[in-house]
C-alpha cells in the first residue's frame, strides 16, 4: 500500500507580481472600506443643519470630530494589536464593527445617534484600512512600496470619491435619507464576504524581516511607547511625515464639513455639491497609481512638498472664483485631489522606508494616528472658525497651514533607499 504525502504549501515570496491574487482581493476589500466613509461626504453636513436643526457648525462637524479621533487611535492601537493578532482577524474585527453604520445613518432618531455611528465607522476604517496597507508592504516587500501604497489608496480613495457622487444624485432624486445612505449595506456585506476569503501574511512579513539588510540596533526598543516617541518627534523625518499627514488630513476633514455649506450657500444643489465632493476623493484615489509608482523612481520628499503647495492652491482657488461656484468648486476639488494623490502614497511609503521591519507596524500605526488626528483637528478648525469668523475665513486657514506644512516637510524629510 502506498504511503500517502501532504502537499507541501507554497513557497512564501514577496512581490507583487508573485502575489497578485492575493493582493488584488486586498484592493477590492478596500474598494469597500472607502465606499463605506463615502456615504457621508455629501449628505452628513447637511443632515445635521436641514434634519436636525443644528445651528453651530461646531456641532455639525461634531460627527467629523468623533470619526477622526476614533479612527486615530484605533490605527494606533492597530500596530501594537497587530503583534498579538493575525492581520486577518484585525480586518475582519475591522468589518464588524462597520455592520450598523449604513443603517443608524439612514434613520438615526437624533443627532447623537450619527455621532455613535462615526465612532463605529472609525474603528471600521482604521481597522479595516489599516490591515490592508500592512498586508499589501507584507505581500510585495521593499522593492514596490510605494507602488502598493499607491494601488491601496487609490482604491480606497477612489471609492469614497464614487460614493459621494453617487450620494449627492440619490439624495436629489429621493431625499437627504435613507436611500443614500443604505447602499452601504451593500459595501458591508461585500467587505466582511471578501475578507473572509483573504489569507494572513504573517509569513511574508516573517520572510522580509529574516532578510533585512539592516541588523536592529542592539537594545532598540520596538515596543508602541517607545515606537511613538520615536515617529512622532525624535526622528526627524517620520516627524516631518507625520505633521505632512495631520495637516493634510485637516484639509479633508475641512472641507468634508465646510464644502457642503459653503456651496449650497452660494447657489448649488445637491448634485453639485456632489460632484465637486467626489471629484476630489476620485482625482486623490486614481492619482495615487502613478504618484506611488513615481515616489519609488524620484524619492518621496519632491512629491510631499510639492504636493502640500498644490493643495494650498486649490484652496485659493475656492475662494478667488467663488462668484462663480460651480467652477469654483470644480478647480479646487481638481487642485486638492492631485495634490493630495501626490502626498499620501509618498507619505507612507516614507515611513516605511525610514522604519525597521520590528517595529514598522506600530510606526505606520503613529503615523496614521497623527495622520487620521487631522480629521478631528480639520473639523474642529472648521467649527470654531465657521462660528466666529465664517466660511470664508475657514479656507484661509486652511490654505496657510497647508503652505506651512510644506515647507515643514521640506526641511524635515530626508530620502532614504527602501531597504
Amino acid at each position: 500500500m502506498t504511503p500517502t504525502t501532504s502537499q507541501a504549501p507554497p513557497a512564501v515570496r514577496l512581490g507583487l507580481r508573485e502575489n497578485w491574487p492575493q493582493f488584488t482581493l486586498l484592493v477590492v476589500v478596500n474598494v469597500c472600506v472607502g465606499a463605506l466613509v463615502g456615504l457621508e461626504r455629501t449628505t452628513v453636513p447637511l443632515l445635521g443643519t436641514d434634519v436636525y436643526g443644528l445651528t453651530s457648525g461646531l456641532a455639525v462637524f461634531s460627527f467629523i470630530i468623533a470619526f477622526g479621533l476614533t479612527k486615530a487611535l484605533t490605527n494606533l492601537a492597530a500596530g501594537a494589536l497587530s503583534a498579538r493578532f493575525r492581520r486577518k482577524q484585525l480586518l475582519l474585527a475591522g468589518w464588524l464593527s462597520g455592520v450598523p453604520v449604513p443603517f443608524v445613518l439612514a434613520w438615526a432618531p437624533s443627532w447623537g445617534w450619527i455621532v455613535a455611528a462615526n465612532v463605529l465607522l472609525g474603528l471600521n476604517q482604521g481597522l479595516a484600512w489599516s490591515m490592508t496597507v500592512n498586508m499589501k508592504i507584507d505581500l510585495v516587500g521593499p522593492a514596490r512600496r510605494g507602488l502598493a501604497t499607491g494601488l491601496n489608496e487609490a482604491a480606497g480613495y477612489t471609492a469614497v470619491g464614487a460614493t459621494a457622487l453617487a450620494t449627492g444624485y440619490l439624495a436629489t432624486g429621493y431625499g437627504l435619507r435613507p436611500a443614500p445612505e443604505l447602499i452601504g449595506v451593500v459595501f458591508v456585506v461585500a467587505g466582511l464576504a471578501l475578507a473572509l476569503a483573504v489569507r494572513d501574511t504573517a509569513a511574508h512579513a516573517a520572510l522580509e524581516l529574516a532578510h533585512h539588510t539592516t541588523p536592529l540596533p542592539t537594545g532598540e526598543d520596538t515596543g508602541l511607547k517607545a515606537t511613538f516617541i520615536r515617529t512622532s518627534w525624535h526622528h526627524r523625518s517620520l516627524r516631518g511625515a507625520g505633521q505632512a499627514g495631520l495637516v493634510n488630513n485637516l484639509n479633508d476633514g475641512l472641507t468634508w464639513g465646510v464644502f457642503p455649506l459653503l456651496f449650497t450657500d452660494h447657489g448649488l444643489g445637491l448634485a453639485a455639491v456632489g460632484l465637486i465632493k467626489g471629484l476630489y476623493p476620485i482625482l486623490w484615489g486614481l492619482g495615487q497609481i502613478p504618484t506611488g509608482h513615481l515616489s519609488d523612481r524620484i524619492g518621496r520628499k519632491p512629491l510631499i512638498v510639492t504636493g502640500m503647495f498644490v493643495q494650498a492652491a486649490g484652496f485659493v482657488l475656492a475662494l478667488a472664483l467663488l462668484e462663480r461656484p460651480l467652477p469654483a468648486g470644480l478647480l479646487s476639488a481638481v487642485a486638492l485631489g492631485l495634490g493630495t494623490a501626490m502626498v499620501y502614497p509618498a507619505l507612507i511609503a516614507s515611513v516605511s522606508d525610514h522604519a525597521h521591519p520590528a517595529w514598522r507596524a506600530n510606526a505606520l500605526g503613529t503615523y496614521r494616528f497623527w495622520r487620521d488626528i487631522g480629521y478631528a483637528a480639520g473639523a474642529l478648525l472648521a467649527g470654531v472658525l465657521a462660528d466666529t469668523l465664517g466660511l470664508n475665513a475657514t479656507v484661509v486657514a486652511a490654505a496657510v497651514l497647508t503652505a506651512v506644512s510644506g515647507l515643514a516637510a521640506a526641511r524635515w524629510i530626508t530620502e532614504r533607499p527602501a531597504h
